[in-house]
Order: C-alpha cells, then sequence, then structure tokens
C-alpha cells in the first residue's frame, strides 16, 4: 500500500484526492504543511506527494524547495486552477513531476501514479533495491513462509532502516508506559494494526540482582490500544508457560494458527482472549523482557511477514530502551535512598560543587550552620562558618582530603564537632567535582566523658583514701601500741628495742607513701642530669631491701663490661627501679634472687635506647596479673597501696622509656623490662 501525502489548507481537496483513488493500493495522508508532514518526509514513509499550489499561493516554489530538503526522491505533483506559465517553468526546475490543472481527474491521476512505480529507475533511487525486492530475513525467522511481493511489502521494506532509526529515539524515554503506548500509536500509523498490547516484566529489584528462578515472572499490560482495560487489568501472561512460555522457547515470531501455537492449549486461551492472531518476543539482545500481541489491521487482513520483520526489530530496540529505562529508575531509587539516608542523618552533611553552590543539605546541617530567619530554608555556601569554608575550598582545589578536625563554633560556646570533608572525583579525574563535608556534633559526648572522667576521679579518689586509710593504719598500730605502753615499760630494754623497730619502720612506711603520692602528683619536667646506670641498680636494690629485709637476699646483675651512661632524674628513676626491686623480692620472701640484664640496642628512630630486664625467683605472673598489676592500687598482698609499678611507669614514661611485663609463659619466673633513651650525648665510656 502507497502512502500519499496531500498538502493543501483545505480537507476538501484531500477528501476529492482520496475519493477519486483506489484504497486497496493508497493511503491519503492530509496535512496542512510542510513542518507537520516533517517526520513523514524525514523518515521516507511518503510514496508520492500532491500539492495545492492554488490555496498556499505565490510561496509555492519555497513549499517545494523545503519538501525537497526534506525528501529530494519524493514525486510532486502540483495542481493549480489554471497554467501559469511564469512559475511553472520554475517548480518542474526545483524537482516537481508533473503539474495538474483543476478539477482533479481521477483516472489521469491514477495512471499518472502506476508511471512512477513502473518506472524502474525511478523505484531503484527511492528504496536503494532493484525494482524487484526480496525479503530482508530467510523464511525461517518467522512461523509462516514470506508471502508473495505485494504493494505492502514492498513498502515496509523500503521503510525498515528508517524505522529502525526512529525507534533509537525511543530510548532515550524515561517513562516506559508513555513510551510504549507511542510506539503502538506509531504502529497503527504506518500499518493500521486494529488490536496491540505489550506485556512487560518490569524488576522491582535493587541495582545488580536479577530475579531468582522462584520469583514471579508474570508479565503486566504496560500499554494497550483497542482493547478494553478492564480485561488488561485482571490478565497477565507468563514467561513459563502459554505464549510467553512459547516465545522463550522458540526466540521468534508465534502465530495462532501456528503448530507450536495449537499444540499449546493454555496459549490458544490467551490468544482467543486477547483476540490477537500474532505474538512478537521484545528482547533486549539477551533474554524475553515482554511480549506483544497483536490482532491484524483495521481492515481486517493479517501483517504480512515483512512487517512483522519491522516490527520485531522495533521491538528489539524497545527492549533496549526499556532496559535503559529499568535502569535510570535503579539509579534514581538508589539516589533517592541515599538522600534519605543523607537527610536522616544526626551528623550534618553538605555536599558543595566546585562552583561554591550547596548541592545538598540535610536536616543536621540546615538546623547547625543555617539561618533561623531565612525564608527559602535552604543552606547556601555563605551559611557556612568561614572556617568550614575555607577548609572545603582547599579541599576542592588540591582534591586532598582533610581528615577529621575539632570544631568549636564561636557563636555557641561548649559545641564541640568533628568534622570531616571528602573530595568526590569523577573517573580519572584528578579535580574533585564536589566535597562532602560531614560534621559529627560531640557536644554531648564530650559532656558525658567529663562526667565519666570526674567520676573515675572520684572513684580514684575514693579508692586512694581507702588504702591510705589502710596503709596509715598499719603503720600506726604499733606506734599506738607501744605509745600507750610508754609509761609502763620505758625502762624495760626489750621494750625500748620493739619500740625502736617500730618507729623505723613506720617511719619507712610512711617515708615510702610520702614518695609516692609526690611522683604521683608532678607534672614537671624531671630534672636532666647525666649519671652511670650500674650504680644507680645497686643503691635501688639496697632501698628496696630496706622495705623487704631478708638475709638470703641475692642480687645478679649481668652488662656488657662498659658503663652505660644515661640522662634524667637520678631520685627519680632510682625510686622506681626500687618499687620493681621490691616487687621481685616480695613474689619469693624466704630466699629471693634477683636477676638484672643490661645492654642496648638501636631504636625505631634511630636513637640508642637502654634495655634492663628484672626478673625474680617466684611463680611468675598470671595472665590476668600480668595485664592488672600496672593498674593503680592493684596488688595481691594484705600490705601496701598497690601504686609501685604504677608509680614506677609513670616516672618511666615521663623520661620518654616504657615499661612493660613481659608475658608470661609456662615455668617461667617473672621479668619486668625497662627501656629509656639513651642521649647521643651523654659520655659513655668505652
Amino acid at each position: 500500500m502507497k502512502t500519499i501525502l496531500v498538502l493543501s489548507p483545505h480537507p476538501d481537496f484531500a477528501e476529492v484526492i482520496e475519493a477519486g483513488l483506489n484504497r486497496e493500493e493508497y493511503r491519503v495522508v492530509h496535512r496542512i504543511g510542510v513542518e507537520e508532514a516533517e517526520p513523514l518526509l524525514v523518515h521516507g514513509l511518503i510514496s508520492a506527494c500532491i500539492l495545492d499550489m492554488d490555496l498556499i499561493g505565490v510561496q509555492g516554489i519555497w513549499i517545494i524547495e523545503r519538501l525537497r530538503r526534506r525528501d529530494n526522491q519524493c514525486p510532486i505533483i502540483a495542481y493549480t486552477a489554471e497554467s501559469q506559465s511564469e512559475w511553472e517553468e520554475e517548480a518542474f526546475l526545483h524537482g516537481v513531476t508533473h503539474v495538474l490543472t483543476k478539477p482533479v481527474r481521477a483516472r489521469l491521476l491514477g495512471s499518472l501514479l502506476e508511471r512512477l512505480w513502473a518506472t524502474p529507475k525511478y523505484e531503484q533511487a527511492r528504496t536503494g533495491q532493484p525494482a524487484i525486492h526480496t525479503p530482508l530475513m530467510p523464511s525461517s525467522a518467522f512461523s509462516r513462509p514470506v508471502e508473495p511481493s505485494s504493494a505492502r511489502s514492498v513498502n515496509a521494506a523500503q521503510t525498515l532502516g528508517v524505522l529502525r532509526d526512529f525507534s533509537s529515539i525511543l530510548t532515550h524515554s524515561l517513562n516506559a508506559e508513555a513510551m510504549l503506548k507511542q510506539f503502538l500509536l506509531f504502529l497503527r500509523e504506518i500499518f493500521s494494526v486494529n488490536r496491540a498490547a505489550i506485556f512487560v516484566n518490569r524488576p522491582a529489584l535493587p541495582l545488580g540482582q536479577t530475579l531468582s528462578p522462584g520469583q514471579n515472572r508474570g508479565l503486566h499490560a504496560t500499554a494497550a490500544i483497542g482493547l478494553s482495560s478492564g480485561l488488561l487489568e485482571h490478565f497477565e501472561l507468563s514467561l513459563e508457560a502459554g505464549i510467553g512460555g512459547q516465545l522463550v522457547r522458540l526466540g521468534r515470531i508465534l502465530r495462532r494458527d501456528s503448530d507450536e501455537a495449537r499444540a499449546d492449549a493454555e496459549a490458544q486461551k490467551e490468544f482467543e482472549l486477547l483476540g490477537a492472531q500474532v505474538a512478537v518476543p521484545v528482547l533486549d539482545r539477551e533474554t524475553v523482557v515482554g511480549v506483544a500481541v497483536f490482532d491484524g489491521r483495521v481492515t481486517g487482513e493479517p501483517l504480512v511477514n515483512t512487517e512483522l520483520e519491522l516490527i520485531f526489530r522495533l521491538l528489539e530496540q524497545v527492549g533496549l530502551a526499556l532496559r535503559n529505562i529499568w535502569l535510570h529508575d535503579q539509579l534514581a531509587g538508589n539516589h533517592e535512598m541515599m538522600t534519605d539516608v543523607l537527610r536522616e542523618l544526626s551528623s550534618a552533611c553538605v555536599v558543595v560543587g566546585r562552583d561554591l553552590r550547596v548541592l545538598h543539605a540535610n536536616k543536621a546541617a540546615r538546623r547547625h550552620f543555617g539561618h533561623k530567619n531565612r525564608r527559602t530554608g535552604e543552606l547556601e555556601f555563605s551559611d557556612l562558618p568561614q572556617v568550614l569554608g575555607a577548609k572545603i575550598y582547599q579541599v576542592l582545589h588540591t582534591g586532598a582530603a582533610m581528615g577529621p578536625f575539632r570544631y568549636e563554633p564561636e557563636s555557641s560556646p561548649g559545641s564541640v564537632y568533628s568534622v570531616n570533608v571528602v573530595p568526590f572525583q569523577r573517573g580519572n579525574s584528578t579535580v574533585p567535582v564536589s566535597a562532602l563535608l560531614t560534621a559529627e556534633d560531640l557536644t554531648q559526648t564530650e559532656q558525658l566523658r567529663h562526667l565519666e572522667v570526674e567520676a573515675a576521679n572520684l572513684r580514684l579518689i575514693k579508692a586512694m583514701a581507702d588504702r591510705l586509710a589502710h596503709e596509715i593504719g598499719n603503720a600506726m598500730v604499733p606506734l599506738s601500741t607501744h605509745q600507750q605502753l610508754l609509761g609502763e615499760k620505758f625502762r624495760d630494754a626489750e621494750f625500748r628495742k620493739s619500740l625502736d623497730f617500730a618507729l623505723a619502720d613506720g617511719v619507712k612506711r610512711v617515708s615510702r607513701l610520702l614518695n609516692q603520692m609526690r611522683f604521683l602528683a608532678r607534672e614537671n619536667e624531671p630534672e636532666s642530669q647525666a649519671f652511670p646506670v650500674e650504680p644507680l641498680i645497686e643503691e635501688a636494690y639496697q632501698e628496696a631491701r630496706r622495705h623487704q629485709p631478708t638475709e638470703k637476699a641475692q642480687l645478679q646483675c649481668e652488662d656488657s663490661g662498659k658503663p652505660i651512661v644515661i640522662t634524667g632524674d637520678r631520685a627519680a628513676l632510682k625510686h622506681a627501679l626500687a618499687e620493681i626491686m621490691l616487687n621481685a623480692l616480695q613474689a619469693n620472701p624466704k630466699e629471693p634472687k634477683i636477676g638484672v640484664r643490661l645492654h642496648t640496642n638501636p631504636s625505631h628512630a634511630g636513637r640508642r635506647e637502654l634495655e634492663i630486664e628484672v626478673q625474680d625467683n617466684g611463680t611468675g605472673f598470671t595472665s590476668e596479673t600480668a595485664q592488672k598489676v600496672p593498674s593503680p592500687f592493684f596488688t595481691t598482698r594484705n600490705v601496701g597501696l598497690g601504686l609501685g609499678l604504677t608509680v614506677s611507669r609513670k616516672i618511666i614514661e615521663t623520661h620518654h622509656g616504657k615499661l612493660e611485663i613481659v608475658p608470661p609463659q609456662a615455668g617461667q619466673h617473672g621479668t619486668v623490662r625497662i627501656l629509656l633513651p639513651i642521649d647521643s650525648n651523654a659520655a659513655t665510656a668505652g
């Protein structure tokens, strides 16, 4: 069937043309101007154009020029009321095929049109093919053999490439329902389709996931023409059985009267309910994503194979368009979900573009940084504090992320934020396109931390008071007892000897207690002086023996034979070593033996450091005890405050050293390791 375009401002002229032509061979399309007919001309859907020159007026030549720019092969027949030689020559020069005078003579017009189609050169120029056409695909691609060549199939083959280009435009649509509806209307205009419907299975899944075999594979009607909406609302196809199952298995067009369809009772029932004669799969070049069903033309004629081939190829483009739409919807859904997450976060989140325009700001950001009296309620870059704005500007221009930093706004004393600024880069570009600022409000956290510290300090004070009262009480009991008996037994030599021992022991206990308190309370830098280590070890050992006097105690010190000189507070380090050695003496009170090993090694920073290992001959530390020993007020004995190793660790750390409890092993004695830096300027022998 040939399509004749009639350009005339008056519809009566088009009706006269349509009445004079054979409706089985020609279809007349009326348009007022070239602009309205442009889609038909550009895609080569017009077989011939009839132009009403009288009603168009003096601009007729311009109309012909515009027609030729849009389709330079379409034959043009111009009608005029009377012969006008002054413009007929121009019309022929611009490509007009014939100039006829009114009234319209049907036999003459039909004869001229038949001569146009009978011209082999013209036919080849219009189609780019020989005058005798062959099918574009083998007959095995369809359920029925290709019909003999006819006017309709020739027209479909001519426009195959044009329609494929037109369908690619549909891939840019973002509305699947509207796109499919437009596509069916387009098919009705081209092929005069009577009834048609497209069923698709839109995946409602997160991005990157696919349907499992047990999930729903139902196909719902998305667009239809000529079918009842009530029927389609309660009707769906499946990819497992019926028409959909046949299309998945065959991968080609299925006719109602084909052998496969007749053998499938469910497919026949679906064809009958839909009033369809043929089903075409909707492919995305990988899988079947839908099914399109068609009845026939409005004239009752079936769609021929060449036309179905066009529809098959166009539906493949539609399948790609559907996949693009679903991908866009999934991305938009993920974007909306992330926007909702950012909006509801308690932390302030602000995304700033390279042009310093705020692209996103959640509720917390507007609450913390936005002005309350703004009418728009939107956050602007100028609303951000200057300090944060400068950080964002720096990240946008350097591309380097800015780690967590503390921010305390001047306008809100007591408020504390932890702020991060992260650049967003696109592809391999080193220049950020935007930056994300996150500000976590730490005000309540800081307040809770201060309360916890105060509570911990109160607990520490309570524990200290309990231990001090216990230790001072232990020192005062002998003194109090002797004081009560002093008047009666002062002349007794044994009593005076006992009193002397009680006074000496009480003084030692109180002196040690005072030293521990003094070193714990010291905050200033230790006094710095250079001194050898070996004599300090011996003095610390003797000091420890004063508090744990045992005749069988032994000290064995291993060194490199060369004096080692360190720099620091000698009195403080002596007290720290004495506490460690006292702990070693108490590990085996009957026969205590202490081994001390000294050696130097390079530290990680390239400086030398002194390593002192103090080993006792007791049963060793348990795993639990090794972790708790350095803690304040921890002791396994009934006497003492439990501050010995705590004080030692603080003194050593103030000298930039480290105290370690060597992890215990079965059958080994307890070992305490001390690491102290050695000043390169200090004098060392050898």
